[in-house]
């Protein structure tokens, strides 16, 4: 029994971890090397992974995808670590309107028309920093949604994810007072009832034992026997 709560309790882990790996934002230095909007016709296994058209436009079956083509910089852990090294990197650019994930963004055109303006010409990079989300998956054809672009001098600028942080120190406080409410309520409420019942329980064996050594006398008294 325990064995099967570990198991299930560490699936929900594991699929917790990877629901905040795909929705929490993310920052990328990179250069963004062209646009372009292509027709997509979803299929079962990526249209959970896109958000909708644009809002107040009528969801289709098959619609277009802006798409923005960059060049990026290589990142360890999560994107905290930079390396020297880059690679080509696509996103698209969709609107997320009211549903999920909560991000409220309703400007994929003005955010289309600001990464043409940041389009790098060859020999006068320009470096922006992509806040994002999402994975990219090139067998599904899924691609991170961009939700924000911001210039930036050069490739080695520093990004701290402060909404990260502090979504992680409001998370580890709340499981802290969950875990302090369970621990009052277990107190109060579960272990008085089971001390009840280990005590009904041990009445119930004793009065168990009692007929028992009853039954057992009148019978060594009928044949003599110890």
């Amino acid at each position: 029994m325990r064995t099967v709560r570990n198991v299930i309790l560490g699936i929900i882990v594991v699929a917790f971890g990877l629901l905040l790996l795909y929705v929490l934002p993310r920052h990328d230095v990179a250069r963004i090397t062209g646009t372009e909007i292509i027709r997509m016709d979803f299929s079962s296994l990526n249209r959970p992974f896109y958000a909708q058209s644009d809002s107040a436009s009528a969801e289709l079956a098959t619609r277009d995808v802006r798409l923005i083509n960059t060049v990026k910089k290589r990142t360890m852990l999560l994107g905290f670590i930079q390396r020297d090294s880059e690679r080509v990197f696509v996103y698209r650019n969709e609107d997320t309107g009211w549903i999920w994930p909560p991000y409220f963004k309703f400007d994929s055109s003005d955010l289309q028309a600001e990464a043409l303006a940041n389009v790098s010409a060859a020999g006068n990079e320009q470096w922006v920093v992509i806040t994002r989300y999402g994975w990219r998956n090139r067998f599904f054809t899924i691609y991170p949604n961009m939700i924000a672009i911001k210039p930036v001098e050069g490739p080695n600028v520093t990004v701290i994810p402060w909404f990260n942080i502090f979504f992680f120190v409001a998370l580890f406080a709340a499981l802290l007072f969950l875990r302090a409410f369970w621990i009052q309520f277990r107190e109060r409420a579960i272990d008085p009832k089971l001390e009840d019942t280990r005590d009904a329980w041990d009445k119930v064996d004793a009065y168990a034992d009692e007929k028992r050594g009853r039954l057992s006398r009148w019978w060594r008294s009928w044949t003599g026997k110890t």
